[in-house]
């Protein structure tokens, strides 16, 4: 049989604990019939996610190589960092990064490969074949394809070929316009703006490199109508581990000592390290400047091998006067403003503090700045109680005085999700299970 001159590679990588036992899957696809043509999956020992998806693409490219030195290629991964590397557009920092991207542009010439980056869920073959790789070296051996079922999750390469029938007009064929388009592209970028869409939220890697993001590739406009329910910005939104004043429930503002975290608050850190590594979906790390977030957010950066973004206005309310006391010892001290501060947001605390109106122009603005920089991007934004219940009350669209109804513990996780039409949905709140 004549093979096609024009190959789909799909490929992925993945790390069980980052680093950790790490594999890859490629698999090579003909755009015509989605018919697989070629499978590669390796068990690559201790290695990070990054480190495992470019090894993935580096066997997808010389599987396709295999077949047809000349085909041009289109590679889909749920990779932003690889594709977005790859296509020239982010700079590679990270020293393990180099070579291998070094390798990847020289398996086939530049004018025959494109890049376009899908969501996780429709990368599910080549992911099925990575994990497929983990598990076999996690018994001591290498994957082998007669073991292989990643063939039964080929119904999104299909879709390559075979356009699905509902929809309304003009939707059924635009995933397959796009591949066609791209493939037919010999400029050797990617896909795209209008083709490439921002990363999955639940993608299984962490983003390398240091320094702020660069903005990512704006999305098309979806097609037909209705709400957008596209790869959402996801904010994981945890509040820092304990300093000596939080047990004792002082306010402790940005207008205090600063002070650091607590052995308490260093072994919460700790385990919240440990469970974001396991879940392995965070891409980024933003932290308040504040000395107990920036610990926090650094215990967690150093465990997924992220650098920590500091973003001033997730800093604490400032608490004036208040600072270091207790409720009871305001409400003895300062009982009008305290009672005014409760009866409206507008109220400033003694002292030159900040009311929760200023907090809220302040929080909403970084929220947006956050967006535009980590659009379709799972992101740790480590900060305090009052900017994690100002986001969550945000995207509920309640009242000002919700914020006195949310329990928000120290270390805790909650997590809003943010569609590219405004919409918000809050996905989690005060979660401690990591603690127990």
């Amino acid at each position: 049989m004549q093979r096609p001159l024009r190959f789909v590679v799909e490929a992925d990588g993945g790390s069980r604990g980052n680093p950790g036992p790490a594999g890859y899957g490629s698999v090579v696809l003909d755009p015509a019939t989605g018919e697989t043509l070629a499978e590669r999956a390796e068990y690559i020992g201790v290695a990070t996610n990054n480190v495992a998806e470019y090894k993935g693409l580096i066997a997808g490219l010389k599987a396709a190589r295999e077949l047809a030195p000349d085909a041009q290629v289109l590679v889909r991964m749920d990779s932003k960092l690889v594709v977005e590397q790859m296509s020239g557009r982010w700079k590679i920092k990270h020293p393990d990064m180099k070579p291998l991207a070094a390798e990847a542009a020289t398996v086939l010439p530049r004018s025959q490969v494109t890049y376009q980056w899908i969501p996780r869920e429709q990368n599910k073959h080549a992911d099925r074949l990575a994990n497929e790789a983990m598990d076999a070296g996690k018994h001591g051996r290498q994957w082998e394809p007669s073991a292989s079922t990643a063939v039964f999750d080929r119904g999104a390469a299909r879709a390559l070929a075979t356009p699905p029938a509902a929809g309304p007009p003009g939707d059924a064929a635009a995933g397959a316009a796009a591949v066609r388009a791209a493939l037919a592209s010999a400029s050797g970028t990617t896909a795209g703006a209008a083709a490439s869409a921002p990363a999955e939220a639940d993608t299984l890697f962490a983003a390398e490199g240091s320094g702020a993001p660069e903005p990512a590739p704006a999305a098309a406009p979806a097609a037909g109508w209705g709400p957008d329910m596209g790869t959402p910005a996801t904010f994981v939104l945890l509040r820092h581990g304990e300093t000596a004043l939080t047990p004792q429930k002082r306010f402790s503002g940005s207008g205090g000592t600063d002070p650091e975290l607590s052995p308490a608050g260093r072994r919460q850190a700790a385990a919240v390290a440990e469970a974001l590594a396991a879940r392995g979906t965070v891409q980024a790390v933003v932290s308040s400047p504040l000395r107990r977030c920036r610990e926090t957010a650094q215990a967690v950066a150093d465990r997924l091998g992220l650098a920590v973004v500091v973003e001033d206005g997730l800093r604490e309310t400032d608490f004036g006067a208040w600072e270091g006391l207790t409720f009871g010892e305001v409400r003895e001290r300062f009982p009008d403003d305290l009672q005014a501060w409760l009866d409206s947001p507008k109220a400033a605390p003694t002292g030159g503090g900040e009311s929760f109106s200023a907090v809220t122009r302040r929080v909403s603005a970084t929220r947006d700045r956050l967006l535009a920089a980590y659009a379709g991007r799972t992101v740790l934004v480590v900060t305090h109680v009052t900017p994690v219940k100002t986001l969550v009350r945000l995207a509920l669209g309640a009242p000002p005085e919700s914020l006195f109804r949310m329990e928000l513990s120290a270390a805790s996780l909650s997590a809003v999700a943010y569609y590219a039409d405004g919409n918000a949905s809050v996905r989690l709140l005060n979660d401690t299970s990591h603690l127990r």
